[in-house]
This record gives C-alpha cells, sequence and structure tokens, in this order.
C-alpha cells in the first residue's frame, strides 16, 4: 500500500476516532443531565447526535461503513451500552432529517420558520436566539463548517401556535421514530398529542397510524373496531356516522324558547320526533324511525331511551340518547343498560346487534375514546348544533322562514 493510501485510510480512521469522542461526550453528557429526570434531554441528545451524523455521513465525511464502525468502538469504549447500533445512529439522523425545522441552525429553518425560535435546553430554559448568533449559525452551515455536537442548543423548536412544544417533549424517541415517519406534519402532531395525553405504547401507536386514526378523526369517536366482529359490519357502521351533525331543522327561536338555558333534551327530542324526516335525511340512510320513549322493561324495572330507530344496511337497531351538556361518562352506562336489553329482549334472531349514540352538545373527542373503548357494547359519541346556533352571518344570509314559505306558496297558486 503506498504513502497516499496509507495517508488517505489515517485520515479516515483519524475522523472516526473524533466521531467516537465526540459522541461518547454528549452520551456521557446526556446520561448526567438524564439524572434530573427528563424526556427532553434524551431527546436533544439523539436530535443533536443526529444532526452530526446526518452532516457527517451524507456529505461522505466518513466514508462507507462508518456508522457500523463508530457503534462497535463506543460498544467498546461504553460497556454496556445499549441504543447506539448503526441501526440506533440512523433513526437518530432520520429524527433529525426529519424534523430539520426545528434546527435554528438549517437553511430550512431559515426558510420556513425564519427568527420564529427558541432554544429548548436541558434546563428548560427558553431564552431565545439572538441576532447575532442566528446569522452567525445561518453562516456556519451555508459554508458548510461541521460542528460538534451541542445537545443544549442543537435543539431547537418554532414558536407558532399549532407546533406541541411540551407533548412533543413528553412522547419517548421509539415513538417519535414511528411518527417521524408521516410527510404530513399535521398528522404529526395528531399522534403526537394522542401518545402524550395517553401514554400510548409504541404498539397501540403503531396500530393508530396503520389504521389511519387522524384520517379518520371526522368520523364519530367509536368502539366499533373492537365490539363488531364481523369487518364489513364494523367498517359500514364506521362510515354510518359522523363525528357531529347540524339539526337545522331545530329552532328553538321558532318554538318560542328564547334563552338556551330554557331549552332541554325533551325540547330536542320533540323537534326531532315533529321532523324526524329531516333527522333521518341528517344522519344517514336507511333509517326506519320506531319511535320515541319507547319502554324497555327488565325484572320490573321501566326505562325509556330517547329515540329508536332500525337501519336496514346495519340490521340493527340504533338507539340515540340527547344529552343538551357537555359529555359524561355516565351516559355511557346509560347506554350500555339500553342496549343490554334491546339485545336480550328486543332484538329479532337474524338482526346484528343494536348499537347505541350519545348525541350531545359538546364533546372532547380524544377523552371519549379514551373512556369508551372498554365498553362491550357498540356505541358512540357525536355532538349537534342548532339552527339558533349557527353563526350570525350565515344565519343572517339565510331567506327568513315566514318569507320562505310565502315565495313557496306564491310558486304553488302560479
Amino acid at each position: 500500500m503506498g504513502g497516499t493510501e496509507m495517508n488517505e485510510l489515517e485520515k479516515k480512521n483519524e475522523k472516526l476516532r473524533q466521531a467516537v469522542a465526540d459522541i461518547k461526550a454528549a452520551i456521557l453528557q446526556g446520561q448526567y443531565e438524564a439524572c434530573k429526570g427528563t424526556n427532553r434531554i434524551q431527546l436533544a441528545v439523539y436530535y443533536a447526535i443526529g444532526k452530526y451524523v446526518s452532516q457527517h455521513s451524507r456529505k461522505g465525511v466518513w466514508g462507507t461503513g462508518a456508522l457500523e464502525t463508530i457503534s462497535s468502538q463506543l460498544r467498546h469504549e461504553l460497556p454496556g451500552l445499549r441504543g447506539y447500533s448503526a441501526t440506533s445512529l440512523k433513526k437518530m439522523r432520520l429524527f433529525y432529517e426529519n424534523w430539520i425545522m426545528l434546527d435554528a441552525n438549517s437553511s430550512v429553518a431559515t426558510d420556513e420558520l425564519e427568527s420564529a425560535i427558541a432554544i429548548a435546553d436541558s434546563a428548560a430554559d427558553n431564552s431565545s436566539v439572538t441576532t447575532d448568533d442566528y446569522e452567525k449559525n445561518k453562516s456556519s452551515v451555508a459554508t458548510g463548517d461541521l460542528v460538534t455536537i451541542d445537545i443544549y442548543h442543537t435543539l431547537m423548536v418554532p414558536v407558532t401556535r399549532d407546533f406541541p412544544v411540551e407533548d412533543f417533549f413528553k412522547v419517548p424517541f421509539t415513538h417519535h421514530v414511528e411518527i417521524y415517519k408521516l410527510s404530513d406534519l399535521s398528522a404529526r402532531y395528531y399522534y403526537i398529542h394522542r401518545t402524550a395525553e395517553e401514554h400510548l405504547p409504541v404498539e397501540k401507536l403503531e396500530k393508530l397510524i396503520s389504521e389511519d386514526a387522524y384520517g379518520h378523526r371526522n368520523q364519530m369517536p367509536s368502539n366499533f373496531s373492537k365490539t363488531i366482529s364481523n369487518a364489513e359490519m364494523m367498517r359500514k357502521a364506521v362510515m354510518m356516522f359522523k363525528d357531529s351533525y347540524m339539526l337545522d331543522f331545530i329552532n328553538v327561536e321558532e318554538i318560542g324558547i328564547r334563552d338556551s338555558i330554557d331549552v332541554d333534551e325533551r325540547v330536542v327530542e320533540r323537534e326531532i320526533v315533529n321532523k324526524v324526516k329531516n333527522f333521518i335525511m341528517t344522519i344517514g340512510r336507511d333509517f326506519a324511525f320506531i319511535g320515541n320513549q319507547q319502554l324497555l322493561e327488565v325484572y320490573g324495572v321501566e326505562q325509556f331511551p330517547d329515540l329508536l330507530f332500525f337501519n336496514r344496511e346495519l340490521n340493527a337497531m340504533v338507539v340515540v340518547e340527547l344529552k343538551m351538556g357537555n359529555f359524561k361518562t355516565s351516559y355511557l352506562g346509560q347506554l350500555m343498560g339500553y342496549l343490554t336489553i334491546l339485545d336480550e329482549k328486543i332484538r329479532k334472531p337474524h338482526e346484528n346487534q343494536s348499537i347505541g349514540i350519545v348525541l350531545c352538545k359538546s364533546a372532547n373527542r380524544e377523552y371519549v375514546e379514551f373512556m369508551i373503548r372498554d365498553y362491550s357494547k357498540p356505541m358512540g359519541v357525536a355532538t349537534y348544533k342548532t339552527a339558533d346556533e349557527m353563526p350570525e352571518n350565515i344565519r343572517k344570509a339565510l331567506p327568513d322562514m315566514e318569507d320562505l314559505r310565502k315565495l313557496l306558496s306564491e310558486k304553488k297558486e302560479a
């Protein structure tokens, strides 16, 4: 081997030795800070290492096989070290590259975030980057300079209303590996929030992503996937119901009620019964109205569900319980009782199990999904609005009901 080749090999080995030293220092620094008990530090370490690996490996500084060599040497120098295999280093690189917009030093941040950034460091000191620092960092990247690993000032977060800063740092790295694969930022934010809020295991997160929970977020929150064993029936049930309905045929002002506090479930129920055709057209196809306040009796105890329908496509009874206020978990227990009686005392042998819907004024979707999952009967929760709750500008644009009646009357006479 000639002298030139020896020199090139020695240069490569020196670069890899330096890489091992830099990454090792970052790991030890991160382990020290992590003793303070924050997931933020671990993510900062992985992000900073990911940036370091990306800048060196993507630009051909290290050459081929470098990550395997670095990983092997790290394990040799830090016995018992886990989570830093070549595969893991690649995941850290992707973590950085897929969230590069969070790094103020990147050109992507320059283009997309400009100066709207804040440092998320180990002490959670959210001091902003000065203009001088920002311009200096920008210049460094623009000229291709490679910097060492800085776990304190690498991870940057945009100061924007929709970025879930707190939730982002609550999500473990294993979960981030699944989330950063998504190209849609809104979808990433959605799964980040669900993971942080529900403390999801990674298997549950993977299932939500595979089922496209984000894409189906406008469908009614339900437990259909767990309680309806027939896949086709489950698909039809999921597609049948929406998460919100506009009952614009109900206007409490028209029926002499001016104050919302005077409105109760019976008023809404009465209007639905009076205009049941409108309601059926609103909630879906193939519904037949059985009745309201239908008597259900078992062991001498009488119960009266608000609205009872039969759906031909689902071949099942559908009970709708109306509620004026915000969703409460007690509504699910009440609905569970109705469904049990319907299935065991009323349902025909050829019919599918009954379905229950709570129709209330407002509901926290994630909370509903969390609370409804362990119920054994198929049920869901949707919200509704009446005509008097439409935005003022839309209401004003609609014709007056009395004028509309006169117009239709004139057309008939003509």
